[in-house]
């Protein structure tokens, strides 16, 4: 019998904020992979779990996935874990999930805490519809490219962010965001939980020599904004825009006609 993959979300600070049926898991497991095995095993001694442990960090992903896939094939079952969290956002789990769906194995989502939900749910910025880009590129072109995005994007936007690259992401939102409402989401569930709220110039001000664990939300453009971007680039500039958010040609000519009031057909000749 081929085993189980579970994908096990604990705690992003508080142990307490752990579920009855993870833990159940965690103890029934054959195996544990997680991001890292020394923050593990501190959670799993709080809870008197004893299970072997096995590195699945975002630098041995890729080489880890033939080791957990024997495994499973064997008929073990196997809990992937991250430092905090749920497994797969911004951290080790997308990778071994993958693998194991197409090797025809189960994954089981074992739902908890997640830093971005909960920031967003306490910000005070709109629910309904929101967009996460986790950490942004540190690559200068691509990072500008994200930039763009969050500019003209109509929903709430989350990221995350590191204390010491705080200053220099704040600093690239201040030319593009202007009035907008930002929060900093800060310590989510720890003693130091902060939330600090106002316009980007305000969040500066109030940042500096921040710790610890960041969100960064920021709430969404009017649409009469983001048409009038899109309206003034020029046809292969708004192909663009769209292409680099991975979006086939069929939707992008599509979304284009949609933004510029034209039929589908008008917008395929300037491509002929």
């Amino acid at each position: 019998m081929i085993g189980k993959l579970y994908l096990v979300a604990t705690p992003i600070g508080n142990l307490e904020d752990i579920t009855l049926r993870a833990l159940r898991i965690l103890k029934e497991v054959d195996l544990i992979a997680a991001e890292d095995t020394r923050q593990t095993l501190k959670l799993l001694n709080h809870y008197d779990i004893k299970k072997p442990l096995i590195s699945n960090h975002r630098h041995n992903e890729e080489n880890r996935e033939d080791i957990l896939i024997e495994k499973l094939k064997e008929g073990k079952n196997v809990a992937v874990v991250s430092d905090a969290g749920t497994p797969g956002i911004s951290d080790p789990g997308e990778v071994i999930a993958k693998k194991a769906i197409e090797e025809g194995i189960e994954v089981i989502p074992i739902p908890g805490a997640c830093a971005a939900i909960s920031a967003l749910i306490a910000s005070g910025l709109d629910t309904k519809e929101f967009v996460f880009y986790g950490f942004l590129p540190l690559n200068k072109k691509l990072r500008k490219e994200k930039l763009e995005e969050i500019e003209v994007e109509t929903k709430t936007a989350i990221i995350y962010e590191a204390p010491h690259k705080l200053k220099e992401t704040l600093k690239d939102f201040s030319g593009i965001l202007g009035n907008r409402e930002v929060v900093l989401a800060r310590e989510i569930t720890k003693i130091h939980e902060e939330f600090i709220r106002g316009s980007i110039e305000e969040i500066i001000q109030k940042s500096e020599n921040l710790k610890g664990e960041i969100i960064l939300l920021i709430e969404g453009t009017k649409k009469e904004k983001k048409e009038n971007f899109l309206n003034n680039l020029d046809l292969k500039d708004h192909y663009n825009f769209y292409e680099k958010q991975g979006l086939e040609k069929k939707e992008i000519i599509k979304k284009i006609a949609k933004d510029r009031g034209v039929s589908k057909n008008e917008i395929y000749k300037q491509f002929i």
